[in-house]
């Protein structure tokens, strides 16, 4: 193994046992409460967010492995939600969906330490909390009795504002029946062993929100989650989640009530700016981790940056794609496939002597030995058909192409190459992936060399192209006349201000793509236009109805 590759894996180990140091994989005889149980477990100040299909084990153990060795137990992560009715009743789809042991789960009883596998893993995967959705109190029991001995803490979701959920009558949709919801909450505060946490959206004011975490918390919640967002709030009509009320429920629930503040976490500054405005104990990230695994974890200093993190001559500066990227493909390898990653050259460097460098893979760990990795994976009975990919049923493989299309967004979007093979790849197939991680070296190779040989002009020239950075962008006539929901700004240098046209921009995400636009080569979050741009550039249509209730609400600023 090269001495990057040595460095890498000892990294990841170092991370690992630190991870598990002081976190106990059995349960405590006494049942903590609230933030007697929250100080238990180190008082996390980050949190991984419960994400369906999204916050599998590898990658929330990517994320953990970017935290400084001293505060892995700062973050907390959140598996997938799942759906209790099925994990209780299907032992396939409990085994398809939690990991804790090699062996199916069969029994409520937790098993000796050795038995250990992945998600859970008190020497890689605490703290951590499962999240169920449900409608039927014994349902969620008998489901979170199966993952008790792997956990924390069993969160309910209250939160999801999708189709399927109000079809099933989960996540967001329970929140008109406060009798079931106390009921849920209750029987798992009654009758479990470890403790049962909420998350869920905002109501519609400050006041009936208040009321809703009151319940919650009479019924025995010991942490609450707030997202800032309604529940209509969601796809093109996401917005801003409103911090205010998060801070109006801190101001007036019990001061010892543990919150966790959810929404507008773009990247790691945006961290302790919400800690202060909410006043909440911790906060927790979805889609900018999706797009930034590193998002909880403070940047190297300067003159440590090594291979992995870059720096332009400005000063700004992020995680390199194809440094995440493998560090994610390691992973996949040592944990899920239990085989030797592959050892590879050092990532690439402007100031590295030899100037003819190639990243490929040295193949000690070869080919063959990669589709057997591969092959273990596929479902028994098809093994013996054909030495290609078959289907699996593993999370941490199925989840592999989109966590990669979210890293890779900002390069994909300019190298359809690598765009186009990221989409042929299928679950499981890990060749494929590695073709993928090749492209992606050479690109950012070409992108670096190319911006250290022009000073820097290569990337100056492409970020003044960039349309959202360009006011007309926001303020363009014909975009407000299609949209007929914005008064048409035509002859706006005579009819309006210079500080109206101001106004409008601090209204748009105009100042948040420019505060979080990187080089493509570097991971970054995705910049959601706000509704009323959406509107504006026909991304969305609204119905009559609501087109009354968008005319009488203003989008609020982007501070």
């Amino acid at each position: 193994m090269s001495n990057a590759g040595v460095s890498h894996a000892s990294s990841v180990a170092s991370s690992c046992s630190l991870l598990g140091s002081t976190t106990s994989s059995q349960s405590s005889p006494l049942k903590l409460h609230g933030r007697a149980f929250y100080e238990s477990i180190g008082s996390p100040k980050l949190v991984l967010a419960p994400m369906v299909d999204q916050s599998e084990f590898a990658w929330r153990l990517l994320t953990r492995s970017f935290m400084p060795s001293d505060s892995f137990h700062s973050l907390l992560a959140y598996t997938p939600m799942f759906h209790s009715r099925l994990f209780a009743e299907t032992p396939k789809f409990r085994d398809a969906h939690f990991q804790p042991l090699r062996t199916s789960l069969i029994s409520h009883s937790p098993l000796p330490e050795a038995h250990f596998f992945l998600d859970g893993n008190p020497e890689l995967d605490r703290p951590l909390f499962v999240q169920f959705c449900a409608n039927n109190p014994q349902e969620l029991l008998a489901a979170a009795k199966y993952v008790s001995p792997f956990c924390d803490a069993v969160d309910l979701n209250l939160g999801c504002p999708q189709g399927i959920a109000k079809k099933g009558k989960y996540g967001a949709f329970l929140q008109e029946d406060q009798e079931l919801i106390y009921s849920l909450v209750n029987t798992l505060h009654k009758q479990l062993n470890i403790p049962v946490t909420v998350k869920i959206r905002i109501l519609d004011t400050k006041e009936s929100t208040l009321k809703y975490a009151q319940n919650l918390l009479k019924a025995g919640a010991s942490i609450i989650t707030v997202h800032g967002r309604t529940r209509e709030m969601k796809g093109h009509k996401t917005g801003l989640a409103d911090w205010n009320v998060i801070r109006f429920l801190r101001d007036n629930l019990p001061s010892d009530t543990v919150i966790f503040a959810n929404g507008n976490i773009l990247r790691n500054e945006d961290i302790a700016r919400c800690l202060e405005v909410t006043g909440a104990d911790a906060v927790m990230s979805a889609e900018g981790n999706l797009y930034d695994p590193a998002i909880f974890a403070p940047p190297p200093k300067y003159g440590e940056e090594g291979r992995e993190y870059w720096r332009g001559k400005d000063g700004k500066g992020g995680w390199r794609t194809d440094a995440v990227f493998r560090r994610y493909m390691d992973i996949i390898y040592k944990y899920v496939l239990e085989v030797s990653p592959p050892e590879r050259k050092p990532l690439y460097l402007p100031s590295d002597p030899d100037p003819d460098y190639e990243g490929d893979v040295i193949m000690k760990t070869t080919k063959r030995e990669m589709e057997s990795a591969s092959y273990e994976f596929a479902p028994d009975k098809k093994k013996q058909k054909t030495g290609k990919t078959e289907k699996t049923n593993n999370p941490n493989l199925l989840a592999m192409q989109a966590h990669l299309f979210h890293l890779l967004r900002a390069l994909v979007s300019r190298h359809h190459h690598v765009r186009d093979a990221l989409a042929r790849c299928r679950a499981g197939d890990i060749i494929a992936y590695e073709s993928v991680l090749k492209m992606v070296e050479d690109v950012v190779r070409d992108g670096l060399k190319q911006y250290n040989d022009t000073q820097g002009k290569s990337w100056d020239e492409e970020f003044e192209q960039d349309k959202r950075l360009k006011a007309d962008y926001y303020l363009n006539p014909q975009r407000h006349e299609r949209s007929g929901l914005i008064d048409n700004v035509q002859g706006q240098e005579e009819g309006r201000g210079s500080e109206e046209s101001h106004q409008l921009l601090d209204e748009s995400s105009f100042k948040a793509v420019k505060a979080c636009k990187r080089p493509w080569w570097i991971v970054q979050p995705h910049i959601r236009p706000l509704p009323n741009e959406a509107l504006a550039h026909g991304s969305w249509a609204l119905s009559k109805k609501d087109k009354k209730a968008v005319e009488a609400t203003r989008i609020p600023h982007l501070e």
